[in-house]
């Protein structure tokens, strides 16, 4: 679980954010200011690290703390349910000899038909927790993406690019760097109202 939040801590945001200087907006005047600067060559640009506001955005620190918690409570019970069948295993060969051979070949169906099923509900509690890993990187993907057009409106900037490694930015001069503001802004945002904010997938525990 651990490996599974840092590998996705570091997922991709690879696509350019943009705020379009054509889109439409509230007021004609922004458009066509955007249009003016666009024409004279005047457009505002900066860019994020995007692994960084990711990872210092309080929803998702609080929401992969949540998960971390959830996949440790998967493996406890993991383990717990593996001993037991590893215990019924001993006692089945310590004791085994004292069955008919029908008694012996059904109690090895049985066990056999145990450890079926636990590597099943394995399957099933790693499926959940991957399932709700991807839903929650979807929720951060599109508030990230929200807030950076209403800080891009806010701060007069045209197209705000996404810097990540191996993605299209290979360099950018740090005066354009906007990405202590924007994950200041996001925080501040989330913990006025943290309800506001659309919580990851309820737990939905697998069953046996």
């Amino acid at each position: 679980m651990k490996k599974g939040l840092q590998i996705f801590g570091a997922l991709c945001f690879s696509a350019v954010l943009f705020y379009s200087c054509g889109q439409k907006t509230e007021g004609t005047s922004v458009a066509s200011t955007s249009e003016e600067r666009a024409a004279a060559g005047d457009i505002k640009i900066a860019f994020v690290y995007t692994d960084s506001v990711i990872n210092n955005y309080d929803y998702f620190k609080k929401k992969s703390e949540e998960l971390t918690e959830k996949g440790k409570r998967f493996d406890t019970d993991l383990q717990s349910r593996a001993r037991g069948l590893e215990q019924e295993v001993a006692t089945f060969q310590q004791t085994g000899g004292n069955m008919t051979l029908n008694q012996q070949r059904a109690k090895q169906e049985e066990l056999m038909q145990k450890e079926q099923n636990l590597y099943t509900y394995r399957n099933n509690l790693m499926q959940e927790l991957s399932a709700e890993e991807a839903k929650l990187m979807n929720e951060v993907y599109e508030q990230v993406q929200s807030y950076l057009s209403e800080y891009a409106k806010e701060n007069g900037i045209d197209v705000i690019l996404s810097n990540t490694r191996g993605g299209a930015v290979w360099y950018a001069t740090e005066s354009i760097d906007v990405t202590k503001g924007v994950t200041e802004g996001l925080n501040k945002k989330f913990n006025a109202n943290p309800s506001a904010v659309a919580p990851a997938a309820a737990d939905t525990t697998a069953k046996k």
